[in-house]
């Protein structure tokens, strides 16, 4: 137990009395990692100033004319800030971090930025997730770290990532959690990355983050290339929803509960199904039965002939869903 005149345990330097006391279940994590991230909020928040920003934009204009007739404009721009913060003006980054040292009064906190100073572009894939971090290896090297979740959105196993990283080492030395963007690619194009990381094999006179910092755009190329828009859902998930939101637009139901959950179990569950519209199916019974839009006057026989699908099919992806909700609850 913290005596009121120790040392607070949040790292400030202050005793707990004249620190944390008044707070209710405070924790030393939870102080560092909101200062942490109001570090990372405020850079965003402040740059590139009026004197970077021409230049920013100039980076950026190139990355939309390769990129622009495939991707979102805002996502590019995010992209090509990460890019042009991390690997063209690390400048920028480095005279931030100073700055905000000196702001900064707690050593715990001052430990981590300490390790800041050089953000590093990651790719990797997912190995195992856990509550707040997930295992991801890396496709280059003989590396394996623990990433932080920014959401409990399911996350599968064996998917690519891409980020810009820097060190959590509140904890262990292993853990990394993401600067700003932090993307998934449907397992569509595992290919096409697994075929980036062995381009980076072939070659042997770069070091990962020097191959990294010079085919960046390349990688978004390949990507592109390979049919990527940005999209979140692989193209058998997106059958699925788009045949599910076709049915209910139809029959005039809608309900963003139950395609949340629905995007959830494809994403967690990964079912292997040979024929989108059996789990779409199964989908709409188990969305009727547990009332998450109004009934529809359809038996089950009309349901699944409306999907062009035998009861069977229909029946073995709606008990799919209704234990992968029972999971849930439990």
């Amino acid at each position: 137990m913290v005596g009121r005149n120790d040392p607070c345990p949040c790292g400030s330097g202050k005793k707990y009395k004249k620190c944390c006391a008044s707070k209710q279940a405070v924790t030393v994590e939870t102080v560092q990692m909101e200062e942490l991230e109001r570090v990372l909020q405020n850079f965003y928040d402040e740059y590139p100033t009026r004197k970077d920003i021409y230049e920013y934009i100039e980076a950026a204009n190139e990355w939309k004319q390769e990129l622009g007739q495939a991707l979102m404009e805002e996502m590019i721009e995010a992209i090509a800030l990460d890019e042009f913060f991390f690997h063209k003006r690390p400048d920028i980054w480095e005279d931030y971090l100073k700055k905000q040292k000196k702001k900064i009064v707690r050593p715990s906190v001052l430990q981590v930025l300490d390790r800041w100073q050089s953000p590093r572009m990651f790719i990797g894939q997912v190995e195992a997730v856990e509550d707040e971090y997930m295992t991801v290896s890396n496709i280059f090297e003989n590396e394996s770290i623990k990433l932080r979740r920014e959401s409990d959105k399911p996350i599968p196993d064996g998917i690519h990532l891409f980020s810009f990283i820097l060190p959590d080492n509140r904890l262990k030395e292993d853990h990394y959690l993401a600067v700003s963007t932090l993307i998934f690619f449907p397992v569509d194009h595992s290919a096409q990355i697994n075929a980036f990381a062995n381009k980076f094999s072939a070659q042997n006179d770069k070091s990962a983050a020097d191959f990294l910092k010079e085919n960046t755009l390349e990688f978004w190329r390949m990507l592109v290339s390979d049919g990527y828009a940005g999209e979140e859902f692989s193209n058998f998930e997106a059958g699925v929803l788009q045949h599910v939101v076709k049915f209910l637009e139809q029959h005039d139901r809608k309900s963003e509960k139950f395609i949340e959950m629905l995007e959830d179990y494809l994403v967690e569950q990964q079912p292997n199904a040979r024929k989108e519209v059996a789990i779409a199916a199964g989908a709409i019974r188990f969305g009727q039965e547990q009332t998450f839009f109004e009934p529809l006057s359809m038996t089950l026989k009309e349901i699944a002939e409306w999907f062009g699908v035998s009861p069977s099919s229909m029946n073995k992806y709606y008990k799919e869903l209704s234990e992968y909700q029972m999971e849930k609850i439990i």
